[in-house]
């Protein structure tokens, strides 16, 4: 008979309890997964959520924005047009105005030159002629302007220039106006001596002063009529 050969147990394995314990470890591990991984899902979807009401908001807000703009874009445009509306009631009143003032200043002159030969008689000073809207005009030596009324004889003249309102700026181009006449009499051999007045419908006190100081002959209303105020400090000539 053959010799038989006894070989030695085989190492046992887990039993029942270690596998059961294994598999039960292993479920609670895969459970805990599962929770995290929903948590992080519901933080995620949680973030979703918030950034799209963030979205919403910031969408609204740029609508919101978008209005404000163009709201602001029309009141820009209303206030452009309410601008160009005044600026042409400004202009068309300056228009009337200065018409108005034309119209004065045409009143003024038929009422002061017919009598001014005749006022100036009473203060002994005799004008034979009164001329209105006269122009002296020399291309050559580039002299030129206009007199409102113009009274002369064989050796004095007068530029009297009237205005509706007067004012230092009517003045100041009075006395470039009797400048000129002088170099243009000069130039002409016209030996006159002339001098100045300034009239007004309206003439404050210190324009008054102004034209007195100047030299000039101050004409101003008086009733249905008007009054002659010698310059102070004597008559100037040009």
């Amino acid at each position: 008979m053959p010799e038989t050969q006894t070989l030695p147990p085989y190492p046992r394995g887990l039993d029942f309890e270690q596998v059961w314990a294994a598999l039960m470890e292993n479920r609670k591990l895969l459970e805990q997964y599962a929770r995290e991984v929903k948590e992080a899902q519901m933080e995620a979807s949680i973030k979703m959520q918030e950034t799209d009401r963030q979205m919403q908001v910031t969408d609204r807000k740029i609508q919101e924005t978008s209005e404000q703009i163009k709201e602001t874009d029309r009141q820009m445009q209303e206030t452009d047009r309410k601008i160009q509306e005044t600026s042409d009631q400004i202009k068309d009143i300056n228009k009337r105005f200065g018409e108005y003032s034309n119209r004065l200043g045409e009143i003024a002159e038929y009422m002061i030159a017919p009598n001014l030969v005749e006022k100036f008689q009473e203060l002994g000073m005799d004008f034979l002629k009164a001329n209105r809207n006269t122009t002296v005009s020399d291309r050559k030596n580039k002299i030129s302007f206009e007199i409102d009324v113009f009274l002369e004889n064989s050796n004095t003249a007068m530029l009297v220039e009237i205005k509706t309102k007067l004012i230092s700026d009517h003045i100041n181009a009075h006395i470039t106006r009797m400048e000129k006449m002088r170099k243009y009499a000069d130039l002409h051999g016209d030996k006159r001596k002339f001098l100045g007045a300034v009239a007004g419908a309206v003439i404050t006190d210190d324009i008054k002063e102004l034209a007195l100081n100047s030299g000039f002959f101050v004409i101003e209303p008086s009733g249905e009529t008007f009054n002659i105020t010698l310059p102070e400090g004597g008559i100037k000539e040009w």
